[in-house]
């Protein structure tokens, strides 16, 4: 072959890959939009007694029958554990709280009995559509199982991630009581290499009209967040001795450097009767929701959120460290609460804007904010 041959073939090569790349870089910048910041003041969460919640750790947000539903991961309070707590809305009180969670009789024998028993990680709430009283929860891996038979640890030895799978739970308040009627294991397919990170596992969960369940995943072996999905069915339940298959949903998610920017909250807003539903996501370290298209038509709006507290006879003040972990739509308004990190929640002290909150920050009380919906799907 010739020179002038070669020549020619190499700069055809490098015009299809030039262009392969500007179209990639297009499709990226279609897909991707970065829009003004949104400010909100919010309101701390208050105990029945007036006083702020105590270290609830809360790690999941929902509304039902005129009520927010908040439940707590594994390292909060033991008074908050296991429990669902009823929040006003319009006040930020705690109205009530449903649980301790009581295990079914048809589950004392599922190989997750013993950590459900015990200190779960829950991480995820949705109230389940059509359903009235019941929700979804779900798990990070079910490291702190405690009893764990070997044939266990054959049956679930391959969740595609950690070496305990995350578990979906289903809980129904029968009279004054909170059961547990359904667990499920999670797996990953091993193609989509989630990696082994037990405490970056699954942090949120949502259900669509259409009947699919959302899972977010703070982060894969790439550090990258990554959204997943299968179909809710009444029947899914009715087996405990197999998992439970998870698919990627390949939605338009931000390219993320390197790093800790997880997800951790999510719920479905549908702007009108004709839309698909948009998938709003908390991005927490960084401060940010992200508003996916479930249709894949519009580009994902990545917007900077200032959270602000409020301070008595003073003007509110910006949070330096929020951490929004649970997120709950309802109508026409987002509503959001943050889980109070502990390695970082008592730096907030240093801001010296409001000294009369460090009891607060001490307590790691959590804060309920909300924004338009509207006003986050908007051009």
């Amino acid at each position: 072959m010739s020179l002038n041959h070669v020549t020619s073939d190499f700069m055809r090569l490098s015009i299809i890959v030039l262009g392969v790349m500007l179209s990639a870089c297009i499709a990226s910048d279609k897909q991707i939009k970065i829009a003004q910041p949104i400010e909100t003041s919010g309101k701390w969460i208050l105990e029945a007694d007036k006083s702020s919640m105590l270290d609830p750790q809360t790690s999941g947000l929902s509304y039902f029958d005129g009520k927010l539903f908040s439940v707590s991961d594994g390292s909060a309070h033991d008074s908050q554990i296991k429990k669902l707590h009823m929040i006003q809305p319009q006040t930020g009180e705690v109205v009530g709280k449903l649980g301790p969670f009581v295990l079914s009789e048809a589950l004392q024998t599922s190989c997750f009995a013993s950590y459900l028993n015990a200190r779960p990680d829950y991480e995820g709430l949705v109230s389940i559509p059509g359903e009235p009283n019941s929700w979804l929860l779900v798990t990070e891996d079910a490291t702190r199982s405690g009893e764990y038979s070997d044939a266990c640890k054959q049956r679930f030895a391959n969740s595609g991630s950690t070496e305990h799978p995350s578990l979906l739970v289903k809980v129904s308040q029968q009279d004054n009581n909170l059961r547990i009627v359904g667990v499920r294991a999670l797996q990953f397919a091993a193609s989509d290499a989630v990696g082994n990170f037990p405490n970056d596992g699954i942090e949120g969960i949502t259900i669509s009209k259409d009947g699919r369940i959302f899972l977010g995943l703070e982060k894969d072996s790439q550090t990258k967040p990554r959204i997943f999905e299968l179909p809710y069915t009444h029947t899914m339940f009715k087996t405990l001795d197999a998992f439970l298959p998870v698919k990627d949903s390949n939605l338009w998610l931000p390219e993320v450097a390197k790093g800790n920017h997880p997800i951790n909250g999510m719920d479905v807003y549908y702007p009108n009767d004709a839309s698909k539903g948009v998938l709003i996501l908390s991005a927490r370290n960084d401060n940010q929701l992200w508003i996916v298209d479930l249709a894949k038509q519009q580009p994902t709006k990545v917007i900077d959120v200032v959270f602000k507290a409020p301070c008595e006879g003073s003007a509110s003040y910006n949070i330096a460290i929020t951490g929004i972990e649970g997120i709950a739509v309802h109508q026409d308004t987002l509503y959001l609460i943050n889980d109070p990190w502990k390695k970082v929640y008592p730096a907030n002290t240093n801001l010296q804007a409001c000294p009369g909150d460090k009891t607060k920050y001490d307590r790691m009380s959590p804060l309920l904010f909300s924004i338009p919906a509207n006003k986050l799907t908007m051009e």
